[in-house]
């Protein structure tokens, strides 16, 4: 009965990108982070997993250098925009894996909207990651004072059972991110 259940159950994986990671808006506990989702994956073999990417054209208005608050980064097919090349190698269930591309969720390619939430990215296929998840998901990834964040706020909005795996996230800023982990408890999720 158990893995019927677990059919009905996803991971979305937030902007694991190698500028969140290594590039040029490096978080804290980025390695750290994509090491610990790998192996839950590879823990939950009939999970369906859901990775989003920041894709940005380099004139992108949340760029310091067209008026916007950060620096260049996610530039469309740039390295910095990639996965980390370990969710390619190492998660064993390649159903899993963004070397199946429908796996990948595109946002911020609107250059004029500030897209934090993965909610509506959209898959090479055109379709939106909000239709293709299941109603429950655990939520892990990069950064958690906004990608993460709001990507919460947005499947709690309609009425998704959100889990937050604790040792998959990655932060801008310490005291923010612990911050914003106590104002999420307070909201309906699971912190795992």
């Amino acid at each position: 009965m158990e893995r019927v259940n677990n059919l009905n159950k996803g991971i979305i994986v937030v902007d694991c990108q190698n500028d969140f990671i290594s590039g040029s808006l490096a978080c804290h506990n980025g390695e750290e982070a994509v090491d610990n989702i790998i192996n839950l994956i590879n823990r939950n073999k009939n999970f369906k997993v859901f990775y989003s990417c920041d894709w940005h054209s380099k004139s992108n208005k949340s760029f310091k250098v067209n008026g916007g608050i950060w620096p260049v980064h996610c530039i469309v097919e740039a390295k910095g925009s990639q996965l980390h090349k370990n969710f390619y190698k190492n998660i064993e269930n390649v159903k899993q894996s963004p070397l199946n591309e429908e796996n990948i969720f595109y946002k911020g390619q609107d250059d004029d909207i500030e897209e934090y939430s993965a909610f509506y990215a959209k898959n090479s296929k055109g379709e939106s990651l909000n239709n293709k998840i299941p109603k429950e998901v655990i939520v892990c990834g990069i950064a958690s004072e906004y990608c993460v964040r709001e990507t919460i706020k947005e499947l709690l909005k309609y009425d998704f059972k959100v889990s937050l795996f604790l040792e998959g996230i990655g932060y801008v800023d310490k005291d923010e991110h612990n911050k914003n982990i106590e104002e999420l408890k307070s909201l309906d999720i699971n912190i795992i």
